[in-house]
Formats: structure tokens, sequence, C-alpha cells
């Protein structure tokens, strides 16, 4: 198995392209020379059971796979029990929908702090997760993985170390690692090999060698204030911020990972996806030989 590459959503080339309509996905995504997609429904999930089987179908038929991006409100820490209640909803109805479309991962953010403390946001959030667990089980769910995301914002819960305690307590819990998000909290603190290569031994000290080689991704450079972090997602045409993915590529190739990487870049999440295939290519290449 080799790490998979593709976009969050529709690059603009999507459309300019000539493409229309999601069932075209698959085959925009095999013309960019890419095999994942993760579907967005950051604005809840809207899409009925008979398009999800469609676009499974044509996915699996041009060799894609499918992930999808759970609601954006979803608070796993609100000290609110409704909001809490309503986001293991939503995670049910992401789940479903993913299922419907042949796909095995839906990614999730955490919520803020707030007012509260860090650690009472995380016990909120791991007791809220306990229970969208139970639900997806007592759904017929059980095959569908809940991915928490690291995030890029200093005030929200998603730093690389409580993402790792939620998967904690839950082997089907794949942490989402947002190399961006990670880079912005952290005012650029993704500078060196070192840095990189910390990330992926936290995860496997924490969650083991299995979820290390199989986590699921996402990438894009990002540009951040230096108080609260994330600001805007750009391009790999910036040369400004970070981070750079040839570390990450190379620590793939090391570890013989198989994630699957899912490009948030602002309008060429596809071609910059590409990009980062082919220096993950280039590194395997390199490892190959020595």
């Amino acid at each position: 198995m080799s790490a998979r590459f593709g976009p969050a959503g529709n690059s603009e080339s999507f459309r300019q392209m000539g493409y229309t309509s999601s069932q075209s996905v698959p085959e925009y995504i095999e013309k960019m020379g890419l095999d994942a997609y993760e579907y967005q429904c950051g604005h809840g999930v809207r899409i009925s059971e008979k398009s999800a089987n469609e676009l499974g179908e044509r996915a699996k038929e041009k060799n894609v796979i499918l992930s999808l991006h759970a609601p954006y409100y979803i608070s796993l820490s609100s000290v609110e029990e409704e909001k809490r209640q309503n986001s293991i909803r939503y995670i049910l109805q992401s789940a479903k929908a993913a299922h419907a479309m042949g796909a095995n991962r839906i990614v999730v953010h955490s919520g803020s702090c707030g007012k509260i403390s860090r650690e009472e946001a995380l016990s909120l959030a791991m007791d809220t997760l306990r229970q969208a667990i139970a639900e997806l089980d007592a759904a017929g769910l059980s095959e569908v993985h809940i991915c928490p995301e690291t995030m890029g914002k200093v005030n929200q819960l998603g730093t690389l170390d409580e993402v790792l305690s939620l998967c904690s307590m839950d082997e089907r819990l794949i942490p989402c690692i947002d190399f961006g998000h990670l880079n912005a909290r952290t005012f650029g603190g993704l500078r060196e090999f070192s840095d990189y290569e910390a990330i992926f031994g936290a995860i496997e000290n924490r969650l083991g060698n299995d979820r290390m080689r199989h986590f699921h991704s996402h990438f894009s450079k990002i540009q951040y204030t230096d108080k609260g972090g994330e600001k805007a997602h750009l391009t790999f045409a910036d040369t400004v911020y970070g981070p750079d993915f040839e570390p990450v590529a190379e620590l793939l190739a090391r570890k013989g990972c198989s994630p699957t990487i899912i490009c948030e870049s602002a309008g060429t999440q596809a071609e910059d996806a590409k990009i980062m295939k082919d220096i993950y290519l280039a590194a395997l290449q390199r490892h190959e030989k020595e």
C-alpha cells in the first residue's frame, strides 16, 4: 500500500474543465492524477442517499477512495448539553452519508475551549465522542472511523496532544493530522525535520504503529497571526508561510506509511495535491534505492 492524495472539495479547475456535477468528481480526480477525495459537508449533510450511492459507485470504478468532512459547527466540547447532543446527531448524519458513498472516514472538529479550561473542554469532548461512538454502533455504522482533527486557532480544542487523547479512547478513532493547522497554532513551529518527526513519533507512542502508518491528514499552507493562529488558507505558490511537505513525504517513505492526504489549498487543492503526490513518489523511489 502507499499514500493516497486528493482534494477537499473541488478546485477552481473543476468547473473550468467543464464539470458541473458531483457525480463527475471521480473522473476529474482520475484525470488530475489523484486517487482520493474528501466530500465536504461543512455546512450540513445535504447529499441524498441515492446521490451518495452513485458517487461511491463511480469512485470505486476510478479507484478513488472517499472520505467526508462533517459539519464545521460540531462542538464536542460545548458547555451546552443541547449543542453537544446536536453534535452527536450531526456525526451520525455524516456517518450515514459516508457509509452510503462507501467512505469509512469522517473528519470532525472538536470545538473550542471558550471560558473553560482546556482540561475541562477535553473532558467534555471525550464524553461527547464516547456517546457518538455508541450511536454509530447502535446504527450499524461501527466501520465508519471518526477522525478528530488538529485545529489551527489557539483557542480551539485540537492540539496534537489533545487529538491523540481523544483517539486513545477507542482503536477505531483515527487522528486527522492537519500539518497546516499545527504550524499555524504554533506560529510557524514546523521548521526543522525533527519537528515533523516528533509528530509521527507522538502518534506512534500514543496510538501505536498501525494508526501512525494509516493516519488521515489535511495539508495546506496557512497564513497565521502572532496571537490567534490560523487566519487564511493559501496555495502552494505562497513562499512566506509553511509548512513544507518534503519532510512529511520523507517520513512517509521511511516509515512505510499509507495515509490519506487531503489538500485544503484555496482554489488549487487538486493541483497542489498532485504536487504532494509527486514529491512523495520521488521520496519513495529514493528510499527504495537505499
